[in-house]
């Protein structure tokens, strides 16, 4: 059993409900069950800026997939939610990213753990921070809370969950 953290957005299509079906269909993965899921925050895109506001949020999973079965199930709600690829850091209905599964370190063409750039994000560490322990270390970053000591959460704001 591994303790896996998912990143979710969306901006398109009443992102709250994206991020609730997500949640639910986390908890439907074989050998997986959610264990907890932060706030939705809103935040501005990090691409383009012609695009409507994300609506973020970090689930916890304890799953025994292992991380590519994994990012498999990602990718297939995903796709059950309508999840188009049109630009790089663009509009979308769900964006499921795995961050982290355990203390593992992997690097292989299709998954990158923990996810690239999690260190300096403040719509991922944010959320994080609400369902990790507060001792979490993220492999070759350090300390969750060391990264939000010095984070700018500027812009950020926390919502509420419809349900």
């Amino acid at each position: 059993m591994a303790i896996a953290y998912i990143g979710l957005g969306s901006n398109l299509e009443d992102p709250l409900r994206q991020l609730e079906s997500a949640c639910a269909a986390l908890d439907t993965l074989p050998r997986s069950r959610l264990l907890r899921r932060s706030s939705p925050w809103r935040s501005p895109p990090m691409g383009p800026q012609d695009q409507p506001d994300f609506l973020n949020a970090v689930a916890c999973l304890k799953t025994e997939l292992p991380p590519l079965a994994l990012l498999d199930g990602l990718q297939s709600i995903e796709q059950r939610q309508g999840r188009v690829r049109e630009r790089h850091w663009g509009p979308r209905t769900i964006d499921l990213d795995l961050l982290l599964m355990g203390s593992l370190r992997l690097v292989s063409e299709r998954l990158h753990l923990p996810h690239p750039g999690i260190a300096e994000r403040a719509f991922v560490l944010l959320p994080l921070a609400e369902v990790a322990e507060s001792d979490l270390h993220i492999p070759g970053h350090g300390l969750l809370q060391e990264l939000l000591d010095g984070m700018d959460g500027t812009g950020l704001q926390r919502l509420a969950w419809t349900a």
